[in-house]
C-alpha cells in the first residue's frame, strides 16, 4: 500500500523589488577563511569580540584543507633543537590530532607536520561552531565601504544574493589581498607568474618500496620530457601506515583572472595526470596501483599583496633581524617558485629565525584594516620564506591583538610593548 504523501504545496514567486542584501553586524570582519584568517577569527573571538569569517570557497579552511597540501610547514625551527616557533591555534590542534593518529610528525632539517585533510576540517568546523562564529561561505568580495583608511563596510557576492558585513576592524586573510585591492588602496603583483601547485592524495600505494627523495628527483630530471611534465623536482609526502600520499610535484599558473584561473585549474590537474602516469612507470613497486582518491583545488603561493607600511626584505630574513613589532617567526627557507622547471631553495642554520613585523601587515594609508598570510608585504623572495603555514597563522593571531588594542583608532598607533606581549608565545624563547 503507497505511504500517504504528506500535502506540500508550492508557490510561484520573482525577486521581490528593492534591496535583498542580507546585512550583518560585528566587531571583526575577517576575509579568508584558511589558517591565518581562522587564526584571526579564533583569537579575536576569545578576546570577547564578535566576529564574521567570509570565505570565497563553500567551505573553511583554504587552502591547508581544500588544496590537500597535507603538510604544515614552518611551525618548527631547524634541528638539532627543532624549537617549536607558533603556538596558538596549533596547540590544540596538534594534540586533538595526535590522540586520533590523525597527524604525524616528519624530523628532517625541520618538523614538517602532515596531516588527514578530512579529519581537520571538522576540527575547524567544530571550532568555529563552539566558538560562535558567524561564518558567511561562498562569499567573494564586491565592494568595500569607507574612506580614508577606515573601511565601514564589505558587502560580498554570493550564490543567495549580496551580504553586507559592518565591523569596526577588517583582516584581509584573502590570500590575494582581494579586501585591499576592492578598498582601493596598494597592492603589489610580481612581474612574472609565481607558480602554484595541483596536489593530488593518492592511495593504493606500497610506502615500503617509496623512492628516496633524491632518487625521485633525479628520474623527473632524467625523464620529464619523455612524460611531458613542467616541474623538474618535487616530492611525494607520505602519511606513514596509510600507504597514501600527497604529490607536490606541479607547477601551474595562478593568474588573478577568471578565466584564464579556470584554464589553469583544468591544465594543473592535466599536469598532475602526467604525474601519475611517470610515478606508476618508473616506480611500480610503490606506485603501480596507485589512484587518485582526490584532487585539491589550486594552490597558490604568491599573487597579489598588499603594499604595507614596512616591506619585509630578503636581507631581513636572511639576518634574522629582529622587529620591535614581531608578531610571527620562522625559519623556513626562502622558496621562490618563480621558475617552471624549478624552484630556489635557500636554507639556513640550526640557529636561524627570521620575523615579520605588524607594519608588513598594515596597508599603507589603512587604520582598522590588517592582513595576515601570504598577502602580507615582502619582497618576493622575503615573503616566499614567510607565507607558510606556521608564521601566517602567527600573523593572523598578531593580527587579531593588533585590531583589538587599536580599541577603534589606528592599528598604526598602537603600544609596540603591549602587542609583544600579546604575541610573546609566537615571538620569544
Amino acid at each position: 500500500m503507497p505511504h500517504p504523501l504528506t500535502e506540500l504545496k508550492v508557490n510561484t514567486v520573482v525577486k521581490p523589488a528593492g534591496d535583498p542584501t542580507e546585512r550583518l553586524g560585528a566587531d571583526i570582519c575577517v576575509v579568508g577563511a584558511g589558517i591565518s584568517g581562522l587564526s584571526a577569527a579564533v583569537a579575536a573571538r576569545r578576546l570577547g569580540r564578535s566576529v564574521v569569517l567570509a570565505d570565497a570557497l563553500p567551505v573553511l579552511g583554504g587552502q591547508c584543507v581544500n588544496s590537500l597540501i597535507g603538510l604544515f610547514c614552518g611551525v618548527y625551527g631547524n634541528g638539532p633543537e627543532f624549537r617549536q616557533l607558533t603556538h596558538g591555534i596549533f596547540d590544540p590542534m596538534f594534540a586533538d590530532l595526535s590522540r586520533t593518529g590523525d597527524i604525524h610528525f616528519n624530523v628532517n632539517h625541520t618538523i614538517t607536520v602532515a596531516y588527514d585533510e578530512v579529519v581537520l576540517s571538522r576540527w575547524i568546523e567544530n571550532l568555529v561552531q563552539e566558538l560562535g562564529i558567524q561564518v558567511v561561505l561562498g562569499a567573494s568580495v564586491l565592494s568595500v565601504d569607507g574612506a580614508d583608511g577606515q573601511l565601514a563596510a564589505v558587502t560580498f557576492a554570493t550564490r543567495h544574493g549580496p551580504v553586507r558585513v559592518r565591523a569596526g576592524g577588517f583582516v584581509d586573510a584573502s590570500g590575494d589581498a582581494a579586501l585591499t585591492w576592492e578598498a582601493g588602496l596598494p597592492c603589489r603583483v610580481p612581474e612574472r607568474t609565481i607558480y602554484g601547485s595541483q596536489q593530488i592524495r593518492l592511495e593504493n600505494l606500497r610506502e615500503e618500496f617509496k623512492p628516496e627523495p633524491d632518487e625521485l628527483v633525479a628520474r623527473i630530471e632524467e625523464k620529464a620530457a619523455e612524460y611531458g611534465l613542467v616541474r623538474h623536482d618535487g616530492l611525494a609526502f607520505f602519511f606513514p601506515g596509510r600507504n597514501t600520499a600527497v604529490l607536490n610535484m606541479t607547477h601551474v599558473e595562478a593568474p588573478l583572472g577568471a578565466v584564464r584561473a579556470a584554464r589553469a585549474q583544468l591544465a594543473g590537474r592535466a599536469q598532475a595526470d602526467r604525474v601519475v602516469a611517470f610515478l606508476r612507470a618508473e616506480f611500480p613497486k610503490a606506485f603501480g596501483e596507485a589512484k587518485v582518491r582526490s584532487y585539491g583545488l589550486p594552490g597558490r603561493r604568491q599573487t597579489r599583496w598588499i603594499a604595507g607600511v614596512h616591506q619585509l626584505s630578503t636581507d631581513e630574513v636572511r639576518s634574522g633581524h629582529r622587529f620591535a613589532d614581531a608578531v610571527a617567526r620562522t625559519a623556513w627557507p626562502i622558496e621562490l617558485h618563480d621558475r617552471a622547471e624549478g624552484y630556489v631553495w635557500e636554507t639556513y642554520d640550526a640557529d636561524h629565525v627570521h620575523y615579520v613585523p605588524l607594519r608588513s601587515l598594515i596597508p599603507r594609508g589603512a587604520h582598522n584594516l590588517v592582513a595576515a598570510g601570504r598577502c602580507v608585504d615582502g619582497d618576493a623572495a622575503a615573503l616566499s620564506s614567510v607565507r607558510v603555514m606556521g608564521p601566517c597563522a602567527a600573523m593572523g593571531f598578531g593580527a587579531a591583538h593588533a585590531l583589538d588594542l587599536a580599541g577603534g583608532g589606528s592599528v598604526q598607533e598602537i603600544d609596540p610593548a603591549a602587542l609583544r606581549e600579546r604575541v610573546r608565545e609566537n615571538v620569544e624563547g
